[in-house]
């Protein structure tokens, strides 16, 4: 960092001359207020905080990475961590709007693996949104098991956008025709998809983007980026508050580049390395009783007429 840049207390403060772009790991159950673009921590939450926090705000919440069919743990299969997030869901005193699926939803697209993530989710009685991780498209047809069960509504491989109290939400697919290592595509279609969405759109609105692979290079050696992501979020550049969440990494890392915030979700399945730690990304097999401390979900809150999105992970432990 730079020495005109400041960094207190995991607050990060931007200054007027230069643009913070910066990655942080963020800790389990940090409240992140963004403002402007710009994430401040607010600390651990109890209950009676997070609840005073919520009040007045639209909430979402972001799952990711359940990879139902995933049978490497030798105690506690994909299906038990996902039925523990979702009761945690259940459980909430507050439901949230909607739920946001940031893809790889099963292993191997098979059909058994899409029923039983469908039945745990959908026991929630949410409206669930989703895109499509590279384990959801490598049935027989290519992702016809996955468009038959979520794409109505959709576009191409399943793009879509919606919205909700003053937000405008923009589901991306990036898992279709890989680029070399792995990198994330959106392609040509796409792209003039979301140009068209956009226009027309004042500036102030707040836009939530969603994609399972990351839209910003973390380790491009490993896949973990979207080749040419660079043209989506040139579009996006003249709005006040992107927020752009992932999934596929399997861990939580923020970064924040002028008005966008970026943040990646732990799966609900099994933890992946940090970046450059192994020879290769893959499942991080932990004794039973660590796992749960690496698992988690995301929520997201929004107060109208205040232009903020807070941003809380937690764990299953």
């Amino acid at each position: 960092m730079r020495k005109d840049e400041q960094v207190t207390d995991a607050a990060f403060v931007l200054t007027r001359r230069h643009a913070l772009e910066c990655m942080v790991w963020a800790g389990t159950g940090v409240v992140w207020t963004v403002s402007g673009g710009i994430p401040k921590s607010l600390g651990l939450l109890d209950t009676a905080q997070a609840a005073d926090t919520a009040q007045g705000a639209m909430t979402f919440l972001q799952i990711s990475d359940s990879h139902i069919g995933f049978d490497k743990e030798a105690k506690v299969t994909a299906v038990d961590t996902l039925t523990e997030a979702i009761d945690r869901i259940k459980a909430l005193p507050v439901k949230p709007a909607f739920i946001i699926h940031t893809g790889d939803i099963t292993h191997l697209s098979k059909d058994g693996e899409f029923d039983d993530a469908a039945r745990i989710v959908d026991s929630t009685g949410l409206e669930v949104f989703y895109v499509p991780g590279e384990h959801d498209l490598i049935d027989p047809g290519q992702g016809k098991a996955y468009l038959d069960r979520y794409g109505k509504g959709t576009l191409g491989a399943g793009w879509h956008a919606f919205d909700r109290d003053g937000v405008h939400f923009i589901g991306l697919v990036n898992v279709v025709d890989l680029k070399a290592g792995g990198l994330g595509n959106l392609g040509a279609e796409q792209l003039a998809w979301l140009k068209n969405d956009l226009d027309g759109r004042s500036a102030s609105t707040p836009i939530v983007v969603f994609a399972h692979i990351p839209l910003w290079s973390i380790y491009p050696q490993w896949g973990w980026g979207t080749d040419d992501a660079a043209q989506a979020l040139a579009l996006l550049r003249r709005f006040g508050s992107v927020t752009v969440l992932n999934g596929h990494i399997h861990q939580i890392m923020q970064k924040v580049e002028g008005n966008m915030v970026f943040h990646t979700a732990r799966s609900t399945a099994f933890p992946q390395p940090q970046p450059g730690t192994a020879d290769k990304p893959g499942p991080v097999i932990v004794p039973a009783n660590q796992l749960r401390s690496m698992l988690g979900l995301t929520s997201v809150d929004f107060t109208v007429g205040k232009e903020r999105l807070a941003i809380t992970d937690t764990t299953l432990a």
